[in-house]
């Protein structure tokens, strides 16, 4: 069997994670960015062509799937014009900054008959797998509510060593470029949201951020399911904590560490959740830490799909979803 070949658009720190599970994986086959020393410093690390353009980069044609890492506000233009190109798309987190580019991205990946694939890593943390499991499988019974905190550190060396982090345009806020995962999981576990209730500020970053750093928001799910999310980026010198808590009938389990990768708590009517598979790390990113590192479990469902008929662990109507609850929250929190 072939192996899948990969042009990646966006050479910054989330590409090096991505080139590196492609090359075990697949096959990387070229690199952009419109940083010239980047794409230089990339493709030269894995000997393939390098460009300092997405339009130059979808001129190649063996190629397979283009995968989007490029600054949040840029992942619509490149996953379309890739879509277009003829090329599947993997496109990193957030999916777009607003829900009409994500639509326009859904509707041109069906246009085009290519798959459209969203990194949404923290759906592969055990402890989440495990209580996933159990949601599904009706343990909680009915779930009264859902608790999600998430409490890092991003100071200013994190904005000012970056021309995009930061901005509205490019970056479009805390909820899109730290915590997407995190409310991603809210949809995941849980269902759709029906109403945002919001208050933001910005404490700790004035004149550095364009958006907030700190947000307290209350939830109702369409399924009367009530939820809270408490967020920041102002724990002092160090992530803190990402957290899951779940209240149901017949169960509670609180999924917590700092990236959501330990089951702190649980007690349920059945059977317990027993000893977890052993995570990935987080990625390191040198100041500071992101998500656990799942990447290699998205390009093995990417692969599965593509080569074998399997199922998209993340489509694009579900990156749209997340999309859609966070422009609820910010639709609220400014009224």
């Amino acid at each position: 069997m072939n192996k899948i070949r990969v042009g990646l658009i966006g050479c910054g720190r989330i590409a090096q994670r991505h080139a590196g599970h492609i090359k075990r994986l697949g096959e990387l086959v070229a690199v952009c960015d419109v940083n010239e020393e980047k794409a230089k410093l990339l493709g030269e690390e894995y000997d393939v062509p390098w460009f300092t353009s997405a339009e130059e980069l979808l001129k190649i044609k063996e190629m397979d799937v283009a995968a989007v890492c490029s600054p949040n506000g840029l992942h619509a233009e490149h996953t379309i014009a890739a879509l277009n190109a003829g090329f599947h798309v993997l496109c990193e987190k957030p999916m777009a900054l607003n829900s009409a580019d994500c639509e326009e991205m859904i509707k041109t990946a069906e246009r085009c008959n290519r798959r459209l694939f969203i990194v949404k890593q923290n759906r592969f943390n055990p402890a989440i797998e495990a209580v996933k499991e159990k949601i599904d499988a009706g343990a909680f019974g009915e779930i009264y509510s859902i608790q999600l905190n998430c409490f890092w550190n991003r100071n200013f060396a994190y904005y000012q060593n970056s021309d995009w982090k930061g901005t509205k345009k490019l970056d479009g806020g805390t909820l899109f470029t730290q915590f997407s995962h995190f409310i991603d999981l809210l949809y995941w576990m849980i269902g759709d949201v029906e109403e945002a209730s919001a208050l933001i500020h910005n404490y700790a970053h004035q004149d550095v951020i364009e958006f907030e750093d700190t947000g307290v928001v209350s939830l109702k799910f369409k399924n009367g399911v009530l939820g809270t999310v408490n967020y920041t980026v102002n724990a002092y010198a160090k992530n803190m904590e990402g957290s899951i808590t779940i209240f149901g009938e017949k169960g509670t389990v609180k999924v917590g560490g700092q990236y959501l990768n330990k089951l702190e708590y649980q007690s349920f009517e059945g059977e317990e959740i027993g000893e977890l598979k052993e995570g990935n790390p987080a990625n390191e990113y040198g100041e500071y830490q992101g998500s656990m590192s799942n990447h290699d479990r998205v390009y093995e469902n990417l692969i599965d799909v593509l080569q074998k008929g399997g199922s998209i662990a993340t489509n694009g109507l579900e990156g749209l979803k997340t999309v859609e609850i966070i422009e609820k929250i910010y639709k609220s929190a400014n009224g």
